[in-house]
């Protein structure tokens, strides 16, 4: 019986990568926009024959965190979805490189390790990758521990109030910036931040509201704040100065939200609160 079970949520993840590429691929054919798939494309963007995504990892899915599936091992999410309908249309497969956060995958930007990737915006990030086109529109704010008087993000700026934040990400940095009365507690990935509230260590948990929304179940008597300290965007990035990547990875981009693929896999994460960006929208 669990073997059958295991099929078949197999057969459902390899059927919903399947179709959404196809979706993909059908917009694309119907749209002048498509770029078509050059020498000098898969030479930047995939130097090694496979395209190499870089994901961050975390307990609750959001637009740029994928989980790993529990009974098949494999990765699921909407940076996972945007990894394999780009492989497809470049006609190469795919490799998943995971990460605990944005900030690890941004710090290994040059090292040659991946090729293209999905992160959160913010300018000290532009030193190390180029963004293209905006996929997603990120609001950040507080998960707060059971009991918390804080009822706002400003209510966050005061003195003895500890935030944890993973390490580089543009998140963590807006709340340092926003919050300088504060202490901060920097933490390596999402699992420590969980870890550190549930044992007391800290009072708020700084992240998107997509992945504050999924973790509020996991720590008893937690909620999310109303309100941000940071509006965003999430985008494709590549590393820096590979422009016929980031031609056609912007491109791609452009046509996964005109063919609904973002949206649907925003659905089918269960982040159905999570807004698409506008057509054309740039970092």
């Amino acid at each position: 019986m669990k073997a059958i079970s295991t099929l078949s949520v197999g057969l459902t993840i390899a059927s919903r990568a399947v179709s959404l590429a196809l979706v993909l691929g059908c917009a694309c054919a119907s749209t002048s926009l498509a770029e078509p798939t050059t020498d000098a494309v898969k030479k930047e963007l995939a130097p090694t024959g496979i395209l190499r995504v870089a994901i961050g990892i975390a307990p609750a899915p959001s637009a740029l965190y994928a989980i790993k599936d529990a009974t098949t091992g494999e990765y699921r999410g909407v940076t996972v979805d945007l990894g394999r309908a780009l492989a497809e249309k470049l006609g190469v497969k795919v490799e998943f490189v995971p990460y605990l956060a944005s900030g690890e995958i941004q710090n290994s930007a040059a090292s040659g390790k991946w090729d293209v990737t999905f992160m959160p915006v913010d300018e000290e990030r532009k030193k190390f990758v180029d963004f293209g086109n905006a996929y997603h529109l990120l609001q950040s704010t507080y998960l707060v521990a059971a009991g918390s008087k804080l009822a706002g993000v400003a209510d966050a700026d005061a003195a003895g109030i500890r935030i944890g934040g993973v390490a580089n990400t543009a998140t963590f940095r807006a709340a340092q910036r926003t919050a300088p009365k504060a202490t901060f507690v920097t933490l390596p990935g999402v699992d420590a931040a969980v870890a550190a509230m549930k044992a007391g260590e800290i009072d708020c948990i700084a992240l998107s509201r997509e992945s504050l929304t999924g973790l509020a179940g996991k720590i008893p008597g937690s909620r999310v704040l109303d309100g941000g300290f940071l509006n965003s965007s999430t985008a494709v990035a590549v590393p820096k100065g590979r422009p016929e990547a980031l031609a056609y990875v912007s491109q791609f981009v452009e046509d996964a939200k005109a063919a609904g693929l973002v949206r649907r896999s925003f659905d089918a994460m269960n982040l159905r609160n999570s807004q698409v960006a506008p057509a054309g929208m740039k970092p």
